[in-house]
């Protein structure tokens, strides 16, 4: 398959990749994944107007996932991927300095570890590490074709080994908008979600900075990524609050850049908490 999509290009593989899932997603059951979590997030958006984002968003799940092999294609220099905010990852790397960088399923989300890699800054990308190893050695040989060695820590030896980069200076890129039960409750679309607490807290141990970022689909099998302007983490003393202040301002910017390009991010996962889906259920009763 990697071999078939290289084959086609980048163009040709995005496309088909968008034709199958858009074709194919609505007749699974992540289907209904993908509905409820529209209702969620847009509850007074006509039916018929979410049923066609559902399909877009779709496509574009497909597309990313076709592009994946041919990411060493997607990169500055082959002028598909614009980096907005250069100027401050640059910056970042001249500084010797570590910060973290965050981010959310939004378009090609890989793209944003090229900017991070064309920018110089020493950085450990991580990532949740496939189940199946065949798969996830697939995903690793894509990644690295462009020079992006991933690391999936597991247990306390992953986190050491994070604190340990970070001591060298190594900044690290985490996403932060996916399910996570242990975590703080924040708020999310104005519904409770629990949301890793992992980026806060390293950048309070480090007194260092939040760096979001985020990518949006372009025409032409295109990206924007962009560098935005650092989080600066309260230090109040209350070191829970701290951290739970931070997971709120992460999971704050992951939605607006939802709300600006919505059909871009991954709704095929299970955001919410049980109780938040259990509530739409009387609603579609009625």
């Amino acid at each position: 398959m990697t071999a078939f999509l290289r084959l086609l290009g980048v163009e040709g593989a995005s496309n088909l990749g968008g034709w199958l899932l858009k074709s194919l997603g609505p007749r699974t059951g992540t289907h209904r994944t993908v509905t409820r979590n529209l209702r969620i997030a847009f509850p007074d958006m006509p039916a018929a107007e979410r049923e066609a984002l559902a399909l877009e968003a779709w496509e574009r799940v497909g597309r990313t996932f076709a592009e994946t092999p041919l990411l060493d294609r997607v990169t500055v220099e082959s002028g598909r991927l614009e980096v907005v905010g250069m100027e401050r990852l640059q910056a970042i790397r001249d500084s010797g300095k570590p910060v973290v960088f965050v981010s959310g399923h939004l378009a090609n989300f890989e793209t944003m570890a090229a900017a991070i890699l064309a920018s110089g800054v020493p950085c450990q990308i991580t990532y949740r590490a496939a189940n199946n190893p065949y798969v996830d050695e697939q995903i690793r040989t894509a990644r690295a074709r462009y020079g992006v060695k991933l690391f999936a820590p597991k247990g306390g030896d992953g986190a050491r080994e994070l604190l340990a980069g970070m001591q060298r200076g190594e900044s690290v890129a985490l996403m932060n908008d996916q399910k996570f039960s242990e975590g703080p409750e924040v708020q999310f679309f104005g519904q409770p979600v629990n949301a890793a607490p992992g980026p806060s807290r390293l950048a309070l141990r480090f007194g260092t900075v939040i760096v979001p970022m985020s990518v949006v689909r372009l025409p032409g099998v295109r990206f924007r990524v962009t560098a935005h302007e650092p989080i600066e983490l309260a230090r109040t003393g209350d070191r829970t609050a701290d951290i739970a202040a931070g997971v709120q301002a992460i999971t704050s910017f992951v939605e607006d850049r939802v709300r600006e390009h919505p059909a871009d991010w991954f709704w095929v996962h299970k955001r919410w908490p049980d109780k938040v889906y259990a509530a739409l259920e009387p609603l579609a009763s009625a």
